[in-house]
């Protein structure tokens, strides 16, 4: 006769949870070595070589203006809430199989051809911050491009790689590599940030588009653009994000918080130390949590019924 103990042993081996049991361990056995084996070539002669051929610096281009805007500090913390929240109503749409409501919609035309649209309230979540964040997208390159910014962003020649390839190896080494993001980002960031703004975003916005309703199944891209390619590509984008704000974060916090939240949320045109940027990024990280709490069928219901019908399951 099974146990207790035997019973919730049991119970815990056939649960999602289970598998931190082996990825943990595994994780922290990977970490470890990538870190001694960057410090032992870093501190070979080969690797010493390499340092002083390629610091891990970006060469700024003429011009590029130094320091974080007003706009860009603003844009950052939108961008950063709005992306939290479609990632967490994606991920409800993909794991849910029964949604605790539907969004019908009231409002437009309706034919045989526009038929009204029934999605589950995370979905027309997914598209109504969507829809915002590409709002925001086009602001930001507005901006980025009209400040002349984007030179901070944009690789200025083919050394961008293995300077990059330097960076990380020295943030593996936990030695991280010298900061001067006042003006321009070494050369591993400023990749990360080429890939997430010109690349990683448009390929969210297509695909997305790609999944919505307002895609039509008889047109004749279709057969170019089939909707099971968008579904391969639309979901390892969603991780790239959810990878590329983890590793964002434990970065800011590691290689000098005071500063880089300055430099995020309050530098003042000034490259200064203080703790402005920490209590306004307690702030704003108190009000993503409110929006993480906030998106749920019970508080979504007064907005969704603006644009059409909510029932409950």
């Amino acid at each position: 006769m099974k146990t207790s103990a035997s019973k919730a042993g049991a119970g815990f081996r056939q649960s999602k949870w289970s598998k931190l049991v082996w990825i943990v361990p595994v994780v922290i056995v990977v970490a470890a070595a990538a870190v001694i084996a960057s410090r032992w070539f870093l501190d070979s002669a080969a690797g010493q070589d390499f340092l002083s051929q390629y610091s891990g610096h970006s060469r700024a281009a003429e011009g590029t203006p130094a320091g974080f805007p007003w706009w860009l500090q603003w844009q950052h913390f939108f961008n950063l809430f709005l992306i939290v929240l479609i990632v967490r109503a994606g991920w409800m749409v993909r794991t849910q199989q029964t949604p605790e409501a539907y969004w019908t919609r009231t409002v437009g035309p309706r034919s045989r051809q526009n038929p009204p649209a029934k999605m589950s309230i995370y979905l027309w979540l997914h598209y109504s911050l969507g829809t915002l964040w590409i709002l925001n997208g086009v602001v930001f390159y507005v901006l980025l491009f009209s400040t002349g910014h984007w030179k901070r962003v944009v690789p200025g020649g083919w050394e961008i790689f293995p300077n990059a390839i330097s960076a990380g190896l020295q943030y593996l080494s936990l030695n991280w590599p010298m900061e001067s993001a006042w003006n321009s980002y070494n050369a591993l960031q400023l990749l990360a940030y080429f890939v997430t703004i010109f690349i990683a975003a448009p390929l969210a916005i297509i695909t997305g588009i790609r999944l919505s309703s307002l895609w039509r199944n008889n047109w004749k891209i279709n057969r170019f653009y089939p909707i099971e390619a968008a579904r391969a590509v639309h979901l390892p984008v969603m991780f790239y994000f959810v990878l590329f704000i983890f590793v964002h974060v434990v970065l800011v916090f590691t290689t000098g918080m005071r500063r880089n939240l300055n430099y995020m949320f309050s530098s003042q045109g000034q490259d200064t130390v203080n703790w402005i940027g920490f209590w306004i990024f307690v702030v704003a990280a108190i009000i993503v949590v409110l929006g993480w709490i906030a998106a749920r069928p019970l508080f979504m219901q007064s907005a969704a019924q603006l644009t059409g019908k909510v029932t409950r399951r």
